[in-house]
């Protein structure tokens, strides 16, 4: 008896990612599964009086996007939220902000993000006087790119207590000004989390990544706004070609709220969550929390099956851990978040838990302080094959860089977060690492020639989601100075990090991250040819149709 495919996709350019047979030209689906993945001739008798037959009309066909880094709570409800991204001077961000004001009336708190470091002058740090200037008589407040900076006015400093200052935790700092109060710059989760409260959400958005915790409390009215802001982001996800994301905060409310999703409608794209360790949190909480988790959210579509930490913060909030001084600030390297003996601890008992690991680790020495703690639970454990992560690596000590393909660590990079890349400025930046450190800066292309593994993401909502536009950057990045190397991946390797070494950082890559005959139908079809599009160009090239487990999950519309 004849068996016809639900979906087929013809003529296309397919890039499997398998590299036995890299190319095809078209692919079968039935169910949720791949059955069929080559010639069109021999696809086309796969077609039945019900198959949904798509033309690609010659676009390129991938495994769906695997988003190896982000925070969707905090994206979703960036989506509502004021973006200031590439805005630049006074005037500009008075008229941004009095006209979202204006469409915004009934707004507890006026909340921007993108705000640039140095978005009102290069050399002088925003300040509670500088936005009183925007706008005075309602809190106002806005958050740098990276989400680890916030400026607020006076008026919600006030409504939030911090007007006078707070003492908050380690790498932490309600910045205080010459006057004896708070200038208006906050830096980290515990110094921002007060404004945020304000908030429509009253920060709860925030939790998984300030806390690790819970809301304490919730009504269902708020929990429903919650769901429904989620569940806009996820669609916004599938509409940007992605079907995989590899969410870097987390709590149980996340998960429950994706769960509820995923048992009415369907979650559109597949998620992975963390477990988040906090450095005050009890080293018994993996065993009693983070390994239940682990059991209880365990299907192909929703997992929370690793650990994430923080071991430092941003260069440009000086809060990055470097071996040696910043290169403007003499004496200053920066504190970690925790002490070498208590990470080890962390990492050794996750280890012994088979529980994987990422840390956010931007400066050398931070970088330094997770792959000895990676050492460690090798050496006390026995080694496996844990893939554990470190996040960003925006600076490597030479000495560190083979250490990646020794111990079997990802690095997990962002090709829209170097200065000079997706509207970026270089400063300050580059002058608070210095010269001597920038050839090891974002060295994508050094780590891999050593062997690393590398995936690549955005960090959403730190950077614009948008693969393609990410993809862009990658390809597209320029040298700082002429006698820099060139950090650039090939567009294959590129492609790579954000499909198949994705889905094999999850221990997923023998069902999803490759197009072949049995893989989960996670699919991208693009709107042109991305090998034959010059790379200033490849952001142009768009999803025109998004299949996830099967499922259509975004089509462009025609027109």
């Amino acid at each position: 008896m004849q068996t016809f495919a639900d979906i087929l996709i013809l003529n296309a350019r397919v890039l499997t990612m398998d590299e036995t047979v890299p190319k095809a030209e078209a692919v079968a689906i039935s169910g949720n599964k791949l059955v069929a993945v080559g010639a069109s001739s021999e696809i086309k008798a796969l077609k039945g009086p019900a198959t949904r037959v798509i033309d690609a009309a010659g676009g390129t066909v991938l495994p769906g996007f695997n988003e190896a880094h982000m925070h969707i709570f905090m994206g979703s409800v960036g989506l509502r939220q004021l973006s200031l991204y590439k805005v630049k001077g006074f005037d500009d961000l008075k008229a941004k902000v009095e006209d979202y004001a204006a469409k915004n009336p009934n707004l507890k708190l006026l909340l921007a993000r993108s705000a640039d470091y140095t978005i009102l002058s290069e050399t002088e740090r925003t300040t509670r006087h500088d936005l009183d200037r925007v706008i005075s008589d309602r809190p106002f407040a806005m958050i740098a790119p990276d989400h680890h900076t916030a400026w607020a006015n006076t008026k919600a400093l006030e409504l939030a207590g911090l007007l006078h200052g707070k003492q908050v935790g380690v790498g932490n700092e309600v910045v205080m000004g010459e006057d004896g109060l708070a200038s208006g710059e906050l830096r980290e989760a515990d110094a921002m989390q007060p404004v945020f409260d304000l908030s429509e959400t009253g920060g709860r958005e925030g939790l998984g990544i300030g806390t690790g915790g819970e809301p304490e409390s919730m009504t269902p009215q708020e929990r429903a706004i919650d769901l429904d802001i989620i569940r806009d982001g996820l669609a916004y996800c599938a509409s940007l070609g992605i079907t995989s994301i590899q969410n870097m905060d987390g709590n149980l409310y996340q998960l429950e709220i994706l769960d509820e999703i995923e048992k009415t409608t369907g979650l559109p794209v597949r998620v992975r969550m963390p477990y988040h360790m906090k450095n005050f949190m009890p080293l018994s909480d993996l065993a009693e929390k983070a390994a239940p988790w682990r059991d209880r959210f365990h299907s192909d579509r929703l997992r929370c099956d690793f650990v994430k930490m923080f071991i430092d913060g941003v260069t440009e909030g000086e809060s990055a851990v470097f071996l040696e001084d910043y290169a403007h600030r003499p004496g200053w390297k920066g504190d970690p978040l925790f002490s070498q003996e208590h990470l080890n601890e962390i990492v050794t008992e996750a280890d012994r838990l088979k529980l994987p690991v990422a840390v956010h680790a931007i400066g050398d020495g931070a970088v330094r302080m997770v792959l000895d703690a990676y050492e460690t639970a090798a050496e006390t454990n026995g080694k496996r094959d844990a893939r554990n992560r470190i996040e960003h690596i925006e600076v490597i000590h030479q000495d560190d860089v083979p250490r990646f393909k020794k111990l079997g660590v990802i690095a997990s990079m962002q090709p829209t977060h170097p200065p000079g890349n997706a509207g970026l400025p270089l400063e300050p930046y580059l002058s608070f690492i210095g010269r001597d450190r920038w050839p090891l800066a974002f060295a994508w292309r050094k780590l891999a020639d050593a062997g690393a593994e590398i995936v690549f993401a955005t960090d959403w909502p730190v950077s614009p989601l948008d693969p393609m536009g990410c993809i862009h950057d990658a390809m597209t990045r320029q040298l700082w100075a002429d006698d820099m190397p060139d950090q650039r991946l090939t567009l294959a390797e590129t492609l790579a990090a954000y499909t198949s070494t994705g889905a094999h950082v999850e221990f997923m890559e023998d069902r999803k991250g490759v197009l072949q005959p049995g893989y989960l139908a996670d699919i991208v079809v693009l709107s042109g040819d991305v090998e034959a599009t010059a790379s200033e160009n490849l952001a142009s090239v768009r999803p025109v149709i998004t299949i996830c487990d099967g499922k259509v999950t975004y089509e462009k519309t025609p027109g």
